[in-house]
This record gives C-alpha cells, sequence and structure tokens, in this order.
C-alpha cells in the first residue's frame, strides 16, 4: 500500500486544521504517517489517531529547532527512508518550501510548492501566475515533495481511530547543516484572532484605510476572522508586516475575503486569489479588485463596514 509521509513542526497543545488537512490528504494517497517535531501534548497525539495516522516518526536529536531548517530536512530524509513513503506533504509556509527544496536536493525528488488539490494518484492542482490559472503536476520521481496550500481541502476524518505505531528515527550529524545556530527567539504576542494563514474569514484593507484600522478590526472580531492588509497599508507603517496579503506577503486562502480599501493589484491578488468568496468594498468602480470580487459595493468603507459590523452583531444577538 502506497504511503504518504505528513510533516507536523511543534503544533503546540492541539494540531492547526491546516495539518489536519494534510493528513486527510495524505489518506487519500494511501497509508498516513507522520513525522513529528515538537512536543507531543495528549491532545496531540489523540488527534493523530483520530485523523488516521498509522505511525509517529519523531527524531531522536531534541536540538532540531535551535538551527535553520537544514537538519529538519535530513530529519525527514531519514523518516522517509524508513517509512518507505513514496509522497511528502508539508505546509506551504516559508520553511515548509526551504525544508521541501533541500529534502527534494537529497532524494532527487520531483518537488511541487502551492498546492491546492491532490488526486487519489498523485497529481497535483497547483496556483500559478499569482493565483490567475490552476494547473495540474505529477512528479515522475520516486518520491513526490508537496507542500500545500492552507484551507485547501475539506477536513475528513475515518469512521475509526487508530492508534499510531511510535517510531523513533536517528537523524544523521551534519557540521553543515548545523552551522548557523538560531540565538533567540521572541514571542509574538496574542491578539485573540485566528492565524492569518488558517483563518476562515479575513478582513483587509488596504491605502483606503488611510491609516485606520480600527472599523476593519471591529469587522474582524465581530465575524470571528483574522486581519490582513496590502502592501501600501503595511509600508506606510499602519500596521505590522505580519499582516501583509500578497505576492511578497502571506498567501491566504479563507472562505471568505473582504477587501475594503484595496484597488486589487496584481501583487495583492497573488496572496488571495484562491479564496473561496470575495467581497470587495472601495470607492473607486474601476478598481481591479471589483474583476474578481463575486461580490462588490461601491462606496466609502469608513460607512459600509461599521454597518455591516453593527448588522451582524444585531444578528449574533
Amino acid at each position: 500500500m502506497a504511503k504518504a509521509l505528513v510533516f507536523i513542526d511543534n503544533p503546540g497543545a492541539a494540531l492547526k486544521k491546516s495539518s489536519l488537512e494534510l493528513l486527510t490528504i495524505a489518506r487519500s494517497l494511501g497509508d498516513a504517517v507522520v513525522a513529528f517535531n515538537g512536543e507531543l501534548h495528549d491532545d496531540v497525539a489523540a488527534a493523530l489517531g483520530a485523523h488516521g495516522a498509522s505511525a509517529l516518526y519523531r527524531p531522536s536529536a531534541t536540538d532540531l529547532d535551535d538551527y535553520l531548517v537544514a537538519p529538519k530536512a535530513a530529519y525527514l530524509a531519514a523518516a522517509v527512508a524508513a517509512s518507505g513513503a513514496q509522497t511528502v506533504l508539508l505546509e506551504n509556509t516559508a520553511d515548509g518550501k526551504e525544508i521541501a527544496a533541500r529534502l527534494g536536493v537529497k532524494l532527487n525528488a520531483g518537488v511541487i510548492t502551492d498546492v491546492v488539490g491532490v488526486d487519489a494518484d498523485g497529481t497535483a492542482h497547483k496556483s500559478v501566475l499569482a493565483g490567475s490559472y490552476t494547473t495540474t503536476a505529477k512528479a515522475r520521481t520516486a518520491v513526490a515533495v508537496l507542500t500545500v496550500k492552507p484551507n485547501s481541502v475539506d477536513v475528513e476524518a475515518p469512521a475509526a481511530a487508530s492508534t499510531p505505531e511510535a517510531v523513533t528515527i536517528d537523524v544523521p550529524a551534519d557540521a553543515t547543516a548545523n552551522a548557523a545556530r538560531v540565538t533567540g527567539r521572541a514571542e509574538k504576542p496574542a491578539s485573540g484572532r485566528p492565524e492569518l494563514t488558517e483563518a476562515r474569514i479575513v478582513v483587509a484593507g488596504g491605502r483606503g484605510v488611510d491609516g485606520d484600522f480600527g472599523p476593519l478590526e471591529e469587522l474582524a472580531d465581530a465575524l470571528g476572522g483574522a486581519l490582513g492588509a496590502s502592501r501600501a497599508a503595511t509600508d506606510a507603517g499602519w500596521i505590522g508586516h505580519d499582516y501583509q496579503v500578497g505576492q511578497t506577503g502571506k498567501t491566504v486562502s479563507p472562505q471568505l475575503y473582504i477587501s475594503a480599501g484595496i484597488s486589487g493589484a496584481i501583487q495583492q491578488k497573488a496572496g488571495m486569489q484562491t479564496s473561496k468568496v470575495i467581497v470587495a468594498i472601495n470607492k473607486d468602480a474601476e478598481s481591479p479588485i471589483f474583476e474578481i470580487a463575486d461580490f462588490g459595493i461601491i462606496g466609502d468603507l469608513f460607512k459600509v463596514v461599521p454597518q455591516a459590523t453593527e448588522e451582524i452583531k444585531k444578528r449574533k444577538g
């Protein structure tokens, strides 16, 4: 039976939705096994079994996070050899794509990034050209390495939970891989909102907010969504760069994306065009954002957004 290896890296006390999506894809390809890094909490172990993981690989080394991503790629290569997996699935993050690239070199494997769907035969559907097109690709190598965008598939769990077999993997020592050490970390203050790339609802603002994200924050909180921004807004210093959605920022694919005061230039579209439903609010009827919007409102966001927030609060009641 074919095997698909899912890499789960430091999930904390609970698995992220994107990890559950990878497990769903893995089971559609065959036997789902997990290469895990980090502290394994009881709830995480239970979730892995509930979502069909048959084996749980963990590194013998406990210091993988003390270095950059090279040791993690070495660990994954060893996990692939031990499991016999034909497919490796990672999150489509900056680290995930770099690990995938290094793993591809180690295994002489085909690497496909920006994946938004995977067929049962391993054919990957890939978002290209700033999200303007979706193409299909399939690695012709013995092992395929795929990085999958979040919110690409619906999470499904098998009817019966499993108990993953625990396996320890020796990570080969590599002086080059361990040459650069992480000397410190600073935890990002919690906002109370979902992670931008994981959120099912995103409310984003651009140049049109003129420095005032207050109304958008209220709308995002009313919807239980995340806050995003265009490059123009982050470059102006109105909001941090970690909120940026776009070609040089984060890529999101929520169920609902609300764009307020954003023109919709190609750089912005690249980061949100695969959203399921796009609602655009802009005073300029000629803004490019309306070309891809499912619903458009031509108006002043400072009038439209507060009215929407008030109505949502009434309905939630």
